[in-house]
């Protein structure tokens, strides 16, 4: 079969879809080519069901505890194969929600593997998509006007580290587990790392992380990452820091696995009934037909330009593919930027210092922006407000007292330059610090809007004032 359209879609998830629902608002015919289910990493292997998992540990963290809030409990118990089901509930309700909309949007969907043909009797240009099939039907030939590569990514794993999928796993593996370790090592202290290792150890697993640097979540504030180790290590969670992993030292018999580290030297062998690694992702580039143009490689990611063009000015490239920021909301609005290019829409090019990254864990982190460590290597002459938790009266009646917010300012033009958070519900306020970097409004600004009282969200406003030192309640 042959069929033309305006724009195809190599892959389905987060940035996608969006952006096939975006050029389908447009007026354009759009096809999307997904080799597995729509909705991708995010929805069925990252985003949703990690954090469906997360909200499992913290219910039956707080149970364990509602005594503290005069809540009797007894016998309380873990049924991980119910926990389970509610996650994959979760998942199979929005991906029934995604195929929705492609039918709305006149959508049309192929299942299968596409692949990118260079200039042919199709097209003199590359671009011509090939799609196979893998019940063995003839392949489909998609002829676009414009393409967007939107493929994803893949967990990484370290060389000669066998991963069985059983004994020693990625994060693919580990959403899919039928019972809980009773330990784990986990190999890599990024958000992915950290958000697993709150979740098992609130799950009551054993757990030790082991980091090849010299602090954990090396991307966010330094007094951020600090806090976060203190916390989770209060949950009994183990951190070997500094620490290399010798893959080839890998034992495994039936029930445990074993590695030997290098820490500073000093060999080290750990042990465990699981071993968990989360050393990033790679993007989805091989077997895509990406010989077949003139598209630019580097570090294993697709150059592109602020608009999401790649060197063949039809195919776009969005998403973890790219390389950035590999977060479902950043390439959700590359696909939009990309597809209201190619329509002569003039839209704005992302700035990545105004979209928020969150990390799931507990406590919560939610940053955007500068680090203070990033600030100062600029060159900025930065003012800084902190503010805690423990003096929001709303916390306290939560029982989240820990952690605090923290705003960047330049002395010089009183700019936000960034704000960073840890405690409760974090993810959900960084929004107000999204909105007031993308107003550009200032610290004092932020103090002027009045937060409702008790809210957590006091905090933000506290700490803005902090930045001048004239917070009220600290």
């Amino acid at each position: 079969m042959t069929e033309s359209f305006d724009l195809v879609v190599l892959g389905g998830g987060t940035g996608g879809y969006v952006a096939a629902i975006r050029a389908a608002q447009l007026g354009m015919k759009v096809a999307v080519v997904e080799k597995e289910d729509l909705g991708g990493t995010c929805l069925h292997k990252g985003c949703i069901p990690s954090k469906a998992l997360l909200r499992s540990a913290e219910i039956y963290r707080q149970t364990k505890h509602a005594i503290e809030y005069g809540i009797e409990t007894d016998n309380v118990r873990l049924n991980f194969q119910k926990i389970q089901e509610r996650k994959e509930n979760t998942i199979s309700n929005l991906h029934l929600g995604v195929q929705g909309l492609m039918k709305k949007n006149n959508i049309e969907v192929f299942k299968g593997i596409g692949r990118i043909l260079g200039s042919s009797i199709f097209s003199p240009i590359p671009g011509t998509i090939s799609v196979e099939y893998e019940n063995g039907e003839e392949n489909s030939i998609l002829i676009p006007k414009q393409v967007i590569i939107a493929t994803g990514s893949s967990p990484r794993t370290l060389p000669n580290l066998e991963i069985d999928g059983t004994q020693v796993l990625h994060s693919d593996h580990a959403l899919t587990m039928e019972e809980l370790p009773s330990s784990i090592v986990i190999i890599g202290a990024g958000a992915i790392g950290i958000e697993w290792a709150s979740m098992l150890a609130d799950f009551g697993v054993e757990v030790t992380i082991v980091e090849y640097l010299d602090r954990i979540l090396p991307a966010v504030d330094e007094e951020i990452s600090k806090e976060v180790e203190r916390l989770l290590k209060k949950k009994g969670i183990k951190f070997m820091k500094g620490t290399k992993v010798l893959p080839e030292s890998l034992v495994k018999d039936h029930s445990n696995v074993r590695i030997d580290v290098d820490r500073n030297g000093e060999i080290e062998t750990i042990s465990s009934e699981k071993i968990l690694v989360s050393v990033g992702r790679k993007a989805n580039i091989e077997n895509i037909g990406l010989e077949n143009t003139d598209i630019e490689l580097e570090n294993g990611f697709i150059q592109t330009n602020e608009f999401c063009q790649t060197k063949e000015s039809h195919i776009y490239a969005i998403g973890d593919v790219i390389g950035g920021m590999q977060l479902a909301h950043v390439a959700s609005h590359e696909g939009i930027v990309a597809v209201e290019h190619m329509a002569n829409e003039n839209p704005t090019p992302l700035n990545y210092l105004h979209i928020a990254s969150c990390i799931y864990s507990h406590p919560e982190v939610a940053s955007i922006g500068l680090t203070e460590q990033q600030a100062l290597q600029q060159g900025y002459n930065v003012k800084v407000g902190k503010f805690p938790f423990k003096a929001i009266g709303k916390a306290l009646v939560h029982g989240e007292k820990e952690g605090f917010v923290k705003v960047i300012g330049d002395k010089e033009t009183d700019d936000i330059l960034g704000v960073h958070m840890i405690g409760p519900h974090v993810t959900d306020m960084i929004s107000e610090a999204s909105l007031a970097m993308v107003l550009n409004a200032t610290p004092w600004e932020i103090s002027q809007t009045i937060h409702p009282h008790p809210t957590l969200s006091e905090v933000i406003g506290e700490a803005a004032l902090a930045v001048d030192g004239k917070q009220i309640h600290g």
